[in-house]
């Protein structure tokens, strides 16, 4: 059976272009499920019954897991034997009567505009890596990239010229997105101090490196943002995910249109943009009742 769902994480990577984080999630997932399967002494996915996946996600939830855990476990068991469907490995599908848990969906955290002036100034100060620093967060804030976004992006993807940048996101589709004036100055201070960039004459040369010249990595780029954010902000989040959710929140509440927004975040669904216009519509109200005398 792992024969089985190595050949489908093969196909998610080579055919339908899921990144990296997405099929480690899947097999995550799928293999633990293995595991229960063969605790069961069941061994082949023919023999899988919907009741078999409905006790393997009821021990899930005895064991402590979330809504939003098991709702995912339910989305990749749904996506693999539908494969196995369409591969003619099983004949009938056990996931089709499967009941996806509800997720109480709530509002991401974002920085308030004072704020986020706060974090560029704080992180524009620092001596110790600054203008790399400065760059990656004005880039974060000025164009709303995910955090793999920003660490794959090589020197050739800005286009000062044009005032554009070019990134892969999820699926390995890539997209093009309006540079900042301020982001595109930060990003020019720093190359000024990086000699590698004119030294070499590979086309890969990656836009932001660690003291090592190495290319950065995302527990690095999780700390820098950590460390601003707390200089300035009591969120409890302080994820760099927390500047693309300000950056959305931003556009969103100085009236850009959804649809343009759902562009720049690369989302494939309207749906999940439109999170950005609940969030605008609770700082209407919080507006309206500070202000409105019969509130």
């Amino acid at each position: 059976m792992e024969n089985i769902v190595r050949k489908y994480l093969e196909y998610l990577d080579s055919e339908r272009n899921y990144s990296v984080h997405t099929i480690m999630s899947y097999e995550n997932d799928l293999m633990s499920f293995v595991q229960f399967l063969r605790n069961e002494k069941i061994n082949d996915f023919s023999t899988v019954h919907k009741n078999t996946i409905r006790q393997f996600l009821s021990i899930l939830h005895d064991s402590g897991f979330n809504q939003r855990s098991i709702a995912r476990k339910v989305a990749s068991l749904r996506s693999f034997f539908k494969y196995l469907r369409r591969q003619k490995i099983i004949e009938g599908n056990p996931t089709l009567a499967l009941i996806t848990p509800k997720i109480t969906k709530t509002l991401p955290t974002y920085l308030d505009e004072t704020s986020i002036n706060n974090l560029l100034d704080v992180v524009a100060k620092d001596i110790n890596f600054g203008r790399r620093n400065s760059a990656i967060i004005e880039l974060f804030y000025s164009s709303g990239i995910r955090l793999s976004e920003l660490i794959n992006m090589n020197l050739e993807d800005v286009d000062f010229n044009g005032g554009v940048i070019k990134v892969s996101g999820k699926g390995r589709k890539e997209r093009i997105l309006p540079l900042g004036s301020k982001a595109a100055k930060a990003i020019k201070e720093y190359l000024e101090i990086r000699k590698d960039v004119y030294i070499s004459s590979d086309k890969n040369i990656p836009l932001f490196v660690t003291a090592k010249k190495k290319r950065l990595y995302p527990q690095l780029v999780g700390r820098i943002v950590k460390k601003y954010i707390n200089m300035v902000s009591e969120v409890q989040k302080k994820s760099p995910h927390v500047l693309r959710h300000t950056f959305a929140t931003h556009m969103m509440n100085n009236g850009a249109d959804i649809r343009a927004v759902q562009e720049l975040l690369g989302h494939e669904s309207l749906s999940t943009t439109q999170i950005y216009t609940h969030i605008s519509s609770a700082r209407m109200k919080k507006v309206y009742n500070e202000a409105h005398p019969k509130a």
